[in-house]
C-alpha cells in the first residue's frame, strides 16, 4: 500500500479592503448581484462575478425552485452564462459571496460540490487556472489559485 498526500493552499485576506482593487470591484459586484438572488425557500443568497480575459464581467445569483433540484447556484449561473455569451473567452477570476436572511454568514462560503465540478470543467477546457475568491456577507475572504485546491483528484474528460 502507498499513501497519496494532498496539500491545499488558501490565501486569507482580513476583508475586502485587503484585496487588490480589481478584486474589490469584482467582489462588490458579486455582493450587489447577491441581492438579485431568488431564494424564497432557503433564504440563503449567493452572488458570483466572473472576470473574463476579454475584460467582460459576467454576474450570477442563485435561483431556487420549489422542486429543489431544478434550481441553480450563483456560480453555475455565471459560468454557464459566460460560456454561452463568450464561448471563446477564458475565465480569469471568480468572486463569490453568500449571506443568509436569517443568520449571520461571517465565514467564507466555498462553492458547493456541483459548482466545483463545473468550475473544474471550464478550467480544464481553457487549460489555465481560475482564481477563486470567496467570502460570507462580511469578514475574511479566501483565495484559491485554482479549483484544484478545492477539488483535488477531479473528474474530467480524460477519465472518459
Amino acid at each position: 500500500m502507498k499513501e497519496i498526500n494532498i496539500n491545499t493552499t488558501i490565501s486569507v485576506f482580513n476583508g475586502i479592503n485587503e484585496l487588490p482593487s480589481e478584486i474589490q470591484t469584482l467582489m462588490n459586484q458579486a455582493i450587489e448581484t447577491r441581492k438579485n438572488a431568488y431564494a424564497p425557500y432557503s433564504k440563503f443568497r449567493v452572488g458570483a462575478a466572473i472576470l473574463l480575459d476579454n475584460g467582460k464581467i459576467v454576474l450570477g445569483s442563485n435561483q431556487e425552485n420549489a422542486a429543489y433540484p431544478s434550481g441553480l447556484c450563483a456560480e453555475r449561473v455565471a459560468i454557464f452564462q459566460a460560456g454561452a455569451i463568450y464561448p471563446n473567452a477564458k475565465i480569469v477570476k471568480l468572486a463569490i459571496t453568500a449571506a443568509s436572511d436569517t443568520n449571520p454568514t461571517l465565514l467564507p462560503i466555498p462553492p458547493c460540490g456541483a459548482c466545483r465540478q463545473s468550475i473544474a470543467e471550464y478550467e480544464f477546457k481553457q487549460d489555465t487556472p481560475i482564481e477563486i475568491y470567496f467570502m460570507g456577507e462580511s469578514g475574511e475572504v479566501y483565495k484559491s489559485n485554482s479549483i484544484n485546491n478545492l477539488l483535488p483528484l477531479s473528474f474530467d474528460k480524460t477519465s472518459l
